[in-house]
């Protein structure tokens, strides 16, 4: 018996000419380093990559505990009975994060990174710490909405790229993406261990917790600001978004982010119908993160310093949509093998730790460096969209389509990217080296 094809499929495929016309002219070339010589961080790019990266490893540790046993434990609360609006509570963080980031890109372009981080990670922590206190599903979803509020993640790439050269900036990137993968994982091993003892505002209570020790970070750790923020031109939104190049990678991070967070929509059921008790995910979900390092240390850097960018990227996104193909098939399978959705997701976390540290490096680096932050802030919007798209949208399908459709249209908007990525052209003129002043 054929498994039917849900009519989502259509809109996905459908879909692909109409946004890629847009997209068809040629782009500004990327300032992107071809046949390089191997340069070395300096002490400041080191602390800088190593600070900021803690930073955002804190704040998503954080962020990423709670999400296994959200829907779960939010279930307790007064007004946790009605579903809808358990997942407002779970999703109204990714839209309030979406509506200001820009905001917070532009104010750290006027006002310097450090104090635009230290007044989002306040306002991380206040929200963290109301959702621990909430008496009922009402605070909570308030306590969420603060959490959002404390969008930092526009300022924070900006400052690194401020403090980092363009032969290591991708190499900076992927500490950041690197730590944000790995907190993932580390989070679905400890979140049901400390729910169990601190439970859902134990939780929040810790994650507030982080948001500060985040703070000192950022006051005693990350370098001083470059000076580079005194008396410069300032950007513009409509800067930002008349530049095709940037339009691409944005289009890009809002597809990535999509298509992981509704991926983990089926995926944990497939692993149970694997075998594999759901206490026991992390032993799939840790060593293929930690596999997937190794393969982008081996991969990445060293065809970047060769000229070989574009083609890694585009690599990654092909590689993703095969994933989908891989997962697609294995949902119409009575029991899909184990080891074979092992290593599916092994895959997908090569590609995916690739494009989280290449595509930040390459907004940067296409960016006005006096619009930077403004221009991190529209990609960082972007991102959480996806987020909040990609869980709205993700439960939505697997109601109505199952892990069939759901895996369709991951595959038809991992595509789209793919169509829409190709023309990116990447310069063979080396970038001039230049100091960081601090």
């Amino acid at each position: 018996m054929g498994i039917p094809r849900p009519p989502v499929v259509w809109v996905a495929v459908g879909s692909i000419a109409l946004i890629s016309f847009r997209f068809s002219q040629p782009p500004r070339p990327l300032t992107v380093p071809s046949a390089s010589p191997s340069y070395p961080m300096t002490a400041t790019e080191r602390r800088a990559s190593a600070s900021l990266a803690s930073i955002f490893a804190l704040r998503m540790l954080g962020l990423f505990l709670v999400l296994p046993v959200f829907a779960l434990e939010a279930a307790r609360y007064p007004g946790g009975d009605d579903p809808a609006r358990v997942g407002l509570a779970m999703g109204i963080y990714g839209l309030t994060q979406g509506m200001l980031q820009i905001p917070f890109g532009i104010a750290s372009d006027w006002w310097g990174r450090k104090p635009v981080m230290i007044a989002g990670l306040l306002m991380f922590a206040l929200g963290s710490f109301v959702a621990a206190w909430a008496p009922d599903l009402n605070w909570l979803i308030a306590g969420r909405s603060l959490q959002g509020a404390g969008a930092i993640s526009a300022a924070v790439t900006a400052m690194l790229a401020d403090l980092t050269r363009d032969e290591v900036r991708t190499k900076a990137m992927a500490l950041v993406g690197g730590s944000i993968a790995l907190m993932f994982a580390l989070s679905l091993v400890l979140a049901p261990l400390l729910a169990s003892y601190i439970g859902l505002n134990g939780l929040f209570a810790l994650t507030g917790s982080l948001a500060l020790v985040a703070i000192a970070a950022v006051m005693y750790w990350v370098p001083p600001e470059p000076l580079v923020h005194v008396d410069r031109p300032r950007g513009s939104i409509a800067e930002v978004l008349k530049n095709v190049a940037l339009l691409r990678l944005d289009f890009g991070v809002f597809v990535l982010h999509a298509v992981q967070l509704a991926m983990w929509v089926a995926i944990p059921a497939l692993l149970v119908t694997a075998g594999l008790d759901k206490a026991l995910h992390w032993q799939v979900y840790l060593p293929a993160v930690l596999a997937s390092f190794v393969i982008m240390g081996l991969t990445l850097f060293p065809l970047e310093k060769r000229g070989y960018l574009r083609a890694v990227f585009l690599a990654a996104i092909a590689l993703i949509f095969l994933v989908q193909l891989g997962l697609l098939w294995s949902a119409g399978l009575a029991a899909p093998g184990l080891g074979w959705l092992g290593v599916l997701l092994f895959l997908f976390f090569c590609g995916f730790n690739v494009l989280e540290a290449s595509q930040p490096s390459l907004a940067s680096r296409v960016a006005p460096a006096h619009a930077r932050g403004a221009a991190l802030g529209v990609y960082n919007t972007l991102q959480s969209l996806g987020f909040f798209a990609g869980g709205a949208m993700g439960g939505w399908i697997m109601k109505t389509h199952g892990a069939y459709g759901l895996f369709t249209v991951c595959g038809g908007l991992m595509l789209l990217w793919l169509l829409v990525a190709w023309p990116m052209k990447a310069s063979s003129r080396t970038a001039p080296l230049q100091p960081v002043k601090l």
